[in-house]
């Protein structure tokens, strides 16, 4: 089996080292037909951007010319060169690894980094000069430009937000004054802008996630055009449901021949894919390296999925990304995010740019979200777009940052030892520990004056509570026949033998005097889901109605 790129981002390595490649070089052709010769290219983090600037390195420096049959030889671009294949020296610089404790400290390390990648390429291409690096980034890159004035130069910018999006999150000041009129990093793009127009940065290609630091740019830095949403390339990066099947024959299909091929496919676009970048008509595209983490820790002498089915790296980065919902109304952004968990969906248009210092609305918000890879396009309403959560992976974050939520806004602590033991009892069947664990938490956030309850809050908290484990798929209104049961906890690979049920729950939330009338309401309802064709061929499956109050829950079983 040929070595699965998990992680890797230097397409020279990933080509010599006989690694799974999916070929994207199509693209470059397309750039080159469409004379895209300055781009802005945004997706989520850890969609396969830095591997693309890479492939964009090693296709135009001339540096890898006589590398240039082992390289891509075989791959589509190979057999179609364009003719601006190793014509340019190119000038690579990366911004993911700046400190941002404070402004003093982001100035020098740009200022380094710059440093580095500048005296990188004079070394590179036999120039024997030696920068000063006790010199602000901008008054590196005019000096730089005078050196190299007569060559044709590729710029490539990969994370160019990467640090912007850190102060941002920190300090909206610190933003402004570092990313706005006068700040270094905006000087820094308007030296940029001097030397596309003298002709020295001859091609620019520019990677990043969302498109605030943009705005703050646009003055200095007006010349690159955004591709991000043009649907000719949205699915330059992350994997098309052909490739990922690919992938999947060359790997798991390949040694685990007996594995019924059509359930994992079904399970893998669940967990993973969703994506779709355009307005206009286009695939859906899964996060490339959650393709790539699944495929590498599948346990192929068992024939099983990876334990987590979240890489935790990724879930660290996303969880990072989160402090961007406090930018703007706070309370109104909260809204949004319970309008996609309670409703599936939110309506909004989605914005180039934000317009960082007026008001940020309802608009900016759903943009960043869409930038972030926490919500993706669902379909066009006029000039408007329906938005939904893309997948299961993804809405496992928002349950976790709903859980942060409530326990900051009403003093609780809920991810208790008690709750973690209460999920591992209901993998065993026993639920009566679970019920407990929810009605304490019900009694003490019912009372908040934060909260209106209402049955969709009820729920949830129940999915909130349910995300802590991940031995179950949970399916909330799932379609059943045409039916839609609130919650279903499904076995999943590799925990299928260890689980001693599946469950059912009815979720009703009872006013005073209520809790009768909920209980026939929703044993009725359970009872009509026990006959559908699909529930009754379950054979071990629990059937429960829950019934929330401000005194706690309740829960009454339905019997087949």
């Amino acid at each position: 089996m040929r070595l699965i790129p998990y992680g890797e981002t230097n397409f020279r390595k990933l080509r010599l080292e006989n690694n799974l490649y999916v070929d994207k070089t199509p693209f470059i052709e397309l750039l080159e037909k469409k004379n895209i010769q300055r781009a802005f290219f945004l997706r989520p983090r850890k969609f396969g951007k830095s591997l693309w600037i890479s492939t964009l390195w090693h296709y135009y420096d001339e540096y890898y010319k006589d590398e240039f049959e082992a390289l891509f030889g075989d791959l589509y671009i190979g057999k179609h060169p364009t003719p601006l294949k190793n014509r340019y020296k190119v000038l690579f610089l990366e911004f993911s690894g700046i400190e941002t404790e404070n402004s003093t400290k982001i100035r020098k390390a740009f200022n380094s980094n710059v440093y580095l990648y500048l005296s990188l390429f004079l070394d590179r291409y036999g120039y024997n000069i030696e920068l000063d690096r006790g010199l602000d980034a901008d008054e590196m890159l005019k000096i730089f430009l005078r050196i190299v004035q007569d060559e044709k130069i590729y710029l490539l910018i990969d994370e160019y937000d990467h640090f912007a999006n850190a102060i941002l999150a920190d300090s909206m000041d610190n933003f402004l004054q570092i990313m706005g009129k006068g700040g270094f990093v905006r000087s820094f793009y308007e030296v940029i802008k001097s030397g596309a127009m003298l002709g020295v940065f001859d091609r620019i290609f520019i990677t990043g996630v969302t498109p605030i630091t943009m705005d703050s740019l646009s003055s200095g830095f007006n010349i690159a055009t955004n591709i991000s949403l043009h649907k000719d390339f949205n699915e330059m990066c992350g994997f098309t449901q052909m490739e990922v099947d690919y992938l999947c024959s060359q790997t798991l299909f390949d040694i685990c021949s007996d594995i019924d091929k059509e359930k994992l496919k079904e399970d893998v676009k669940r967990f993973y894919n969703g994506y779709l970048f355009t307005p206009a008509k286009g695939q859906r595209v899964y996060n490339s390296t959650l393709i790539n983490y699944f495929l590498f820790h599948f346990d192929y002498e068992d024939c099983h999925y990876p334990l987590s089915m979240l890489d935790s790296n990724i879930a660290t980065d996303y969880k990072k990304l989160m402090a961007l919902f406090k930018i703007g109304d706070r309370e109104k952004n909260y809204e949004v995010l319970q309008e996609l968990i309670f409703n599936g969906e939110a309506s909004g248009r989605l914005k180039d740019r934000y317009e960082i210092e007026q008001e940020f609305g309802r608009n900016d918000f759903l943009t960043l979200l869409f930038s972030l890879g926490f919500i993706t396009i669902k379909k066009q309403d006029f000039t408007d777009q329906v938005f939904e959560i893309p997948n299961y992976v993804i809405k496992q974050l928002y349950f976790q940052y709903f859980q942060r939520e409530m326990e900051k806004r009403a003093n609780l602590d809920i991810g208790t030892s008690t709750l973690s033991r209460s999920l591992k009892n209901l993998g065993r069947g026993d639920i009566n520990l679970f019920v407990q664990e929810l009605s304490r938490v019900i009694k003490h956030l019912s009372n908040r004056d934060f909260m209106q309850f209402e049955e969709k809050h009820f729920k949830a908290i129940v999915l909130t509570l349910l995300s802590y484990m991940d031995f179950y798929f949970i399916k909330s209104e799932a379609d059943v026949g045409n039916r839609y049961p609130d919650i279903m906890l499904l076995r999943r690979n590799p925990y299928e033998n260890d689980l001693r049920y599946e469950y059912l729950f009815e979720l009703k939330w009872a006013k005073k005097g209520e809790i009768e009338k909920k209980k026939q309401e929703g044993l009725a309802q359970v009872k009509e889901y026990l006959n559908l064709p699909e529930i009754r061929e379950k054979k071990d499956l629990q059937a429960y109605v829950l019934i929330g109050s401000k005194d706690g829950v309740q829960i009454y079983g339905c019997i087949r």
